[in-house]
């Protein structure tokens, strides 16, 4: 039975516990805050879940067991990410998955991550839980086939107001009361709904149009002398190979707007999350033919009972892991357009991003 440490026991660190305890895995959760691993057990998981599972064991992260751990999980805030990372690796698990984002804006530490990677047997991913899902592998299937055609433009939509993950998150009292609040923290729109960005870029690969090398971006920020994040993050993006599209991704829309619409030549694919009360929805749309629906039934836990499968696959069949969707390395890239956005509206121009000089990481040192 596979052993799991998850650090960090808020809304993710349930979700992961749960999803681990569905698969059969043994799991242990920690946390720096007595408090939020009191909500877990007493308000959180029960609630969620129908009841606490008493296989958990809970720790004060002073107490918390070290080694032995197939799987370590980090869902802490994203500035914390990095620095639990490098103590995770120390600790020779087979895989660390790492809370989307990766890291703040600022990209610090990541040079230092890597280079400390490159000596680890260790697998490392980001939890961008979409692309690995059971629709995401439809809309892949349906491109496979080349009945679209070639891919001419991609547009992602996650317009969603974040009262939602308040909701989830009760002793919050509102953005400033977390990293939420702090797009330097790697909160906002920008950051908690990179999903849209990181969607896009997975289907540019698919399209093997490379990665993003230019970035177009306005952004709104609201400060309120207690917080200051972006409410609103717009991206036009161009790849390697000449494709262009649109991100949109927001903290201020009711009700939510979640959609990747990939226009081909041929024809054109839309991926709605939460079509409807079942689940996501794949639409297929044929010039002179109906439209055609393929739902995706699914629930909120099933995207993270997916993405550990996924890992687990990737460790069973090596191959796999590099080329993984959610790998630590497309995680990165992900958090990378974040930051060109954010150098792209403080300069009010273009931001081209030069991946082998290493120009954007240098550059965002003056953000």
């Amino acid at each position: 039975m596979p052993r799991v440490k998850i650090i960090g026991a808020g809304s993710i660190g349930n979700h992961l516990a749960h999803a681990s305890r569905s698969l059969g895995w043994e799991v242990t959760v920690c946390d720096v805050d007595k408090a939020a691993l009191s909500r877990m057990k007493n308000d959180i998981y029960p609630q969620r879940y129908g009841a606490w599972d008493d296989t958990i064991a809970l720790y004060h992260s002073d107490d918390a067991p070290i080694g032995n751990f197939d799987f370590i999980f980090i869902g802490t805030p994203p500035d914390s990410h990095l620095p639990l990372a490098m103590e995770a690796l120390r600790e020779k698990p087979n895989a660390i998955l790492i809370e989307k984002p990766i890291c703040p804006p600022s990209l610090d530490l990541t040079n230092d991550f890597f280079q400390q990677l490159t000596k680890s047997t260790t697998k490392v991913f980001v939890g961008y839980d979409h692309v690995v899902g059971r629709a995401a592998a439809k809309v892949e299937e349906i491109l496979k086939t080349g009945v679209v055609g070639d891919i001419q433009t991609i547009d992602v939509e996650f317009r969603e107001h974040w009262g939602g993950i308040f909701k989830a998150h009760p002793w919050l009292s509102g953005p400033a009361d977390s990293y939420l609040g702090f797009w330097e923290r790697g909160g906002g729109a920008s950051g908690e709904h990179s999903h849209a960005a990181n969607l896009w870029q997975h289907f540019a690969r698919i399209a093997n149009a490379g990665r993003v090398t230019e970035v177009d971006a306005m952004l709104n920020y609201v400060s309120n002398g207690e917080s200051l994040y972006d409410n609103i993050c717009s991206l036009h993006l161009r790849t390697e190979n000449g494709l262009m599209g649109r991100v949109i991704q927001d903290v201020v829309t009711v009700p939510h707007q979640k959609r990747v619409r990939i226009q081909a030549s041929l024809a054109s694919i839309e991926w709605i999350i939460n079509y409807d009360q079942t689940g996501d929805g794949v639409l297929l749309f044929r010039p002179g033919k109906k439209e055609e629906r393929f739902p995706i039934p699914k629930t909120r836990s099933d995207d993270f009972i997916e993405e550990l499968k996924h890992i687990d696959g990737c460790l069973k069949e090596k191959s796999r892991a590099g080329n993984s969707g959610i790998s630590i390395e497309r995680g990165l890239d992900t958090m990378i357009v974040v930051a060109a956005a954010h150098l792209s509206e403080k300069t009010k121009s273009r931001v081209i991003i030069d991946y082998g000089s290493g120009y954007i990481m240098q550059a965002l040192k003056a953000i």
